[in-house]
């Protein structure tokens, strides 16, 4: 029986009793009923794009990650493009919708939010978790009050009929979704006709042969974590929910005074290395929006979460530890894709005498997700400094400010979000 309760803890930030009495309950009766045993890596995570976004995100993907077109399953109202490095990391599940007049529960999720109703199909929607004994998995959840969708509604909402899967999280809005495979056969994803699409294999290769030409295939490794922004007041449960959901432990959680945030990790029981199954990283303000007037503190994390809902923020890949050219390979990558017009939020940060170096992109124009680059040196374990963490935190914040400026100001000139 694995146990999820004996990893050492990290970090500053202090929990509430709340908290820290239901972690430790939770988690010993998810190893007592068998549940951490059954539910394994993160297998894939899914992405919807709006009407005519999906092949330049496709572009953009093959260029700036390690990820490969495989195949496009068609259903009625959607494309569905699979995007596979090897069966050893999650796959990409991105998702198009055909027709902008398509409604839909994760529609809703963005249309209550400014930004976020700008691309109102345009979000990520979760993660696929591989388990073991799906069915027994699915009745032990329902037992402790996680709402599924029906087999007709998954069907009507065209994703996966061999997946189980979870409503959306009231804390992060994002969907959890159970898929049985035993670790010897490969991923299948049963939804539509399936074709390679010439379109898509055209850009996609396009982009291969750019990473070679610039000298960056190889260096950039798959996922290395998932990082969720969700409301100050939602930070603690968001945690307990996921690790609820999944088969990951607590590994700690950090202050991040200069930007009033706090930075939360879990990770895989079952995988040490992220790149097999990514670490989820939520961050939260520290005070809420309606105390900002009397504490005039920085609020970029509840600031995104007001302007886009809670969703995932960015998705960091890793980057081969190493030189090229005389100069650390994230310098080098970085250098390369920004010379093709991709935007930064800020220099690559941090050295090899903190354990590593990270950097921002611009928030993509297809599914508004940030991709981050890190690289660590050494057998560095961590995922971020402080100091590092917050100028993240606010590079990321003032691109945000901007957008929300240019939808202020499109609704103040008559027109709509």
């Amino acid at each position: 029986m694995s146990v999820s309760t004996t990893f050492p803890r990290h970090g500053d930030k202090k929990n509430s009793e709340f908290f820290e009495n239901y972690l430790q309950r939770l988690l010993e009766e998810r190893d007592r009923s068998g549940l951490t045993d059954r539910i394994h890596e993160i297998d894939a995570i899914m992405i919807t794009v709006d009407p005519g976004h999906s092949i330049r995100y496709i572009g953009e993907l093959s260029l700036m990650t390690p990820y490969e077109y495989l195949v496009t399953l068609e259903s009625e109202s959607h494309w569905t493009h699979i995007l596979r490095v090897d069966m050893n990391s999650p796959d990409f599940l991105v998702r198009e919708v055909k027709d902008n007049r398509t409604r839909g529960i994760f529609r809703s999720l963005n249309e209550v939010y400014p930004i976020g109703a700008r691309k109102p199909n345009s979000r990520y929607m979760g993660e696929i978790l591989r388990v073991t004994d799906l069915h027994g998995v699915v009745d032990c959840q329902q037992e402790r009050e996680f709402r599924f969708f029906s087999q007709d509604q998954i069907r009507k909402l065209e994703l996966p009929g061999n997946l189980a899967i979870m409503k959306p999280s009231p804390y992060t809005h994002n969907i959890v979704g159970y898929m049985e495979r035993p670790l010897d056969q490969i991923r299948v994803y049963a939804l539509g006709l399936s074709s390679i699409r010439p379109d898509v294999q055209e850009v996609y290769l396009a982009a291969k042969e750019l990473q070679k030409i610039l000298r960056i295939d190889g260096l950039i490794l798959p996922i290395d974590h998932l990082a969720t922004r969700v409301y100050s007041q939602n930070r603690e449960v968001a945690i307990l929910e996921w690790l609820s959901q999944s088969s990951y432990y607590y590994w700690g959680s950090y202050d991040i005074r200069d930007q009033n945030s706090s930075t939360n990790v879990t990770k895989s029981v079952h995988y040490a290395a992220e790149i097999r199954s990514p670490a989820k990283v939520f961050t939260a303000n520290n005070t809420p929006y309606f105390v900002n007037h009397l504490e005039r503190l920085p609020s970029p994390t509840e600031t995104f979460v007001r302007n886009y809902g809670p969703r995932l923020h960015h998705i960091a890949l890793a980057v081969r530890d190493g030189e090229t050219d005389g100069r650390e390979n994230i310098e080098h990558v970085v250098a390369q894709i920004a010379a093709q017009g991709r935007d930064f939020l800020l220099d690559v940060i941090g050295s090899r005498e903190q354990g590593l170096k990270q950097i921002f992109s611009s928030a993509s124009e297809h599914s508004s997700l940030i991709v981050e680059y890190v690289q660590r040196f050494g057998d560095f374990q961590g995922f971020f400094t402080k100091e590092n963490v917050a100028l993240l935190t606010h590079a990321a914040g003032v691109e945000e400010e901007l957008l929300e400026m240019q939808a202020l100001t499109r609704v103040n000139r008559g027109g709509t979000v």
